[in-house]
């Protein structure tokens, strides 16, 4: 298998999301389309450090293959971080940024046979975002897909308004928003609580976990006391 090639990507809009949440959409010019498989990465090479682990940075693709040279990263500032101010502070429509993609194995099955439930927190949405709008898109044979997202805040609830509409599309979409820190509508406290009410049953299921490693730990761990196994649990750290 020939190394996937750096190149120079493009760029074309930067979009508020939410409160120190951005969209960045990135073309790449010397290809027609941008092919890659939902759930896959890009590294960045940004120009903040000498060494390499100075200076790359990995993100989910936040989009689905379309057939276009384009694919949106949606990105949070972290406080202090070098890569994130880059990417905030200096990137304008027009940048020029080397990346390096698609890459990863964290992609869906190709027979979705069971139940999928995609538990995220934060920017660990960006990588269902692009299986569940490519399974739409596509009209691909599933079963019910769960999306639990954990935020603190509602304000930091990304993509808010398209799983309310999907939710309305389709009845086999479920969205379960949960927030830690405030008082709201919804579910208050962590994914965990929500995840556990779903699967109270066992039912046959397809578990895929995208977030900080203590999330992610806690998480295998409880679906592995409820009785699934390995085989069933996928999972992509950040940070």
């Amino acid at each position: 298998m020939s190394a996937v090639p750096w190149r120079t990507g493009i760029v074309r809009e930067i979009i508020p999301e939410a409160p120190g949440t951005q969209r960045f959409f990135i073309e790449v010019p010397e290809l027609q389309s941008f092919d890659f498989e939902p759930g896959q990465f890009v590294t960045l090479d940004l120009p903040i450090g000498e060494r390499n682990a100075e200076r790359w940075r990995s993100y989910s693709i936040a989009s689905a293959p379309d057939g276009t040279n384009v694919f949106e990263l949606i990105i949070v500032k972290a406080e202090g971080g070098k890569g994130t101010g880059f990417l905030f502070d200096e990137l304008q429509p027009g940048s020029e940024i080397r990346l390096k993609g698609p890459q990863g194995k964290f992609t869906l099955p190709e027979t979705i046979d069971k139940d999928l439930y995609l538990i995220c927190t934060g920017t660990g949405i960006a990588p269902f975002r692009s299986m569940i709008r490519h399974i739409y898109g596509k009209s691909l044979a599933h079963r019910d897909i769960h999306l639990v997202f954990g935020c603190r805040h509602k304000k930091d609830l990304l993509y808010q308004a398209e799983w309310d509409k999907l939710s309305t599309l389709h009845p086999d979409f479920h969205y379960h928003p949960t927030l830690s820190r405030e008082e709201w509508q919804g579910r208050k406290g962590y994914v965990h609580a929500v995840y556990r009410d779903l699967v109270a049953g066992r039912p046959p299921a397809s578990f895929f976990l995208c977030g900080w490693r203590d999330m992610i730990n806690e998480a295998r761990h409880t679906l592995a006391e409820l009785g699934y196994e390995k085989k069933d649990i996928h999972f992509e750290l950040y940070g």
